[in-house]
């Protein structure tokens, strides 16, 4: 705040036990050598009569001193705070006023309470109206008579399921996940290559229902869908399927409550359902990625919603993030361009050599199974049959090893006619053996509920040639 006169300030409710146990003190206070202005945040009848008693109804100067706890005590010297204390402790009240004997009827100790400005909601509103939030976003105006959610639906920004409207107030408290300035700009976002800033993403965390804490990891995966080798105008643009499938790693998945368990690549968590949807929104509202404009999948699958989930980390496998070059402390988003789940089930195999082989037949039918470095692959490993692998002492690296092996196809199998099948590779291929994926292109994910010998596979796109997506990952910073 500006210059405040010199004495006591004292910030308080009477909803609060602990000011209302120094009500006498404030009193004494008042008539006592140093000025007092005592701030009342919720009635304006508490210290009715007392000198220098002012009921901060609109929260202006609790706000503007930065008020956690009721009561607040604050010396001013000079124009400026000097010394401040929270709650009711004897000591420090006598220190602050000078009065050796302040208090020495009352207990010692006593808490205070949380400041008004607080309190959900109020929190926002004030650091809108007060502080030095100032959103860039233009404002849209709703009439009375409309509806917020059909609003949303009518203006084009859902992706055909509601929205969470997003009010400043909502907006404010989702940027309060991030330390990251309202203004800084991400990048470009395609197609359109509008800029896209924190404040946008924060925009459209709150409409796809994000929490604040969420943000993180939001903004990483937004940055990782703008990363040049993840081509996001191309996975916009492209007839096939795919959109951006996002694998979060490390400590962040468990403290903001991911799921990596129990049908993990389904519905029924918060996190995972609206970190994902997030991403995909940012894409439509701030790049201008629509269905039937840039946006032309032939069908689409519905991770194109939201497809997001957390590796589990709980075995002797390396984590992808681990895999791809960050430390097991770290955490960290990855973006893979994929399709839809194509199910794998092998209830029988008890050896890695045969449930390894169940894997090879499944992968062979991404794309097509007469096309090979088509497209990359996603293979989501269930802790059931993970443990075959394990407990044999194969590790992930292991088991990539063994698929890319069984995946050195014949050619003379692949190619245009073979098998009365026109799709297929050039006859140059026939008489040598050809890789189903691309160097690199097979990756393998953990997770899954401890029940069930199903694993799966997401296809993914385009993987090979200067055209397409390769994944990428990105380390999630506050």
């Amino acid at each position: 705040m500006n210059s405040l006169p010199d004495g006591l300030i004292v910030i308080a409710k009477r909803a609060c036990p602990t000011c209302m146990l120094v009500e006498p003190l404030l009193k004494e206070l008042a008539h006592g050598p140093m000025p007092l202005t005592v701030y009342v945040q919720d009635d304006p009848e508490y210290l009715a009569g007392v000198p220098g008693v002012i009921y901060d109804k609109m929260l202006e100067t609790s706000f503007r001193l930065n008020t956690e706890f009721v009561p607040t005590i604050i010396r001013i010297e000079g124009g400026r705070e000097v010394d401040r204390a929270y709650g009711w402790h004897r000591g420090d009240w006598q220190k602050i006023t000078g009065l050796d004997k302040l208090g020495y009827d009352l207990p010692e100790i006593r808490p205070g309470c949380g400041s008004k400005t607080l309190e959900p909601g109020i929190a926002e509103e004030l650091a809108i109206r007060f502080g030095s939030v100032k959103l860039a976003s233009r404002q849209v105006e709703i009439g009375d008579a409309e509806d917020l959610m059909e609003a949303c639906f009518e203006r084009g920004w859902t992706d055909g399921l509601p929205v969470v409207p997003p009010t400043q107030a909502r907006v404010v408290r989702m940027l309060q996940g991030t330390t990251r300035a309202p203004d800084e700009v991400l990048g470009p976002m395609p197609p359109d290559l509008v800029p896209c800033t924190v404040e946008k993403v924060a925009i459209n965390a709150v409409m796809a229902g994000c929490k604040p804490e969420y943000m993180p990891i939001v903004l990483a995966a937004v940055e990782a869908a703008l990363i040049d080798e993840f081509g996001m105008h191309g996975v916009l643009c492209t007839t096939m399927f795919v959109g951006p499938v996002v694998i979060v790693n490390g400590p962040i998945a468990k403290a903001v409550g991911m799921n990596s368990g129990v049908n993990a690549l389904g519905q029924g968590n918060r996190a995972n359902a609206s970190i994902g949807r997030a991403l995909q929104l940012v894409v439509r509202n701030v790049g201008g990625g629509r269905p039937g404009e840039i946006d032309r999948a032939t069908l689409g699958n519905p991770g194109k919603y939201t497809f997001c989930f957390a590796e589990a980390e709980d075995s002797v496998w390396e984590p992808m993030s681990v895999e791809r070059g960050f430390s097991r402390e770290a955490s960290t988003v990855t973006l893979f361009p994929g399709e839809g789940v194509q199910g794998i089930v092998d209830q029988k195999s008890r050896t890695p050599e045969s449930l390894a082989r169940s894997f090879a037949l499944c992968l062979r039918a991404v794309d097509h199974p007469k096309l090979a470095m088509a497209g990359d692959a996603l293979l989501v490993v269930s802790p059931e049959h993970s443990r075959v692998f394990i407990e044999a002492g194969w590790s992930k690296a292991r088991l990539r090893e063994e698929l890319e092996r069984l995946l050195q196809l014949p050619g003379d199998e692949m190619v245009v006619g073979a098998g009365g099948i026109a799709e297929g590779l050039p006859a140059a291929v026939a008489g040598t053996t050809v890789p189903k994926f691309r160097p690199g292109g097979l990756n393998i994910v953990r997770a899954g509920g401890s029940a069930g010998l199903f694993s799966a596979v997401v296809a993914g796109w385009a993987a090979s040639g200067p055209v397409g997506s390769t994944p990428v990952t990105k380390e999630i910073t506050a």
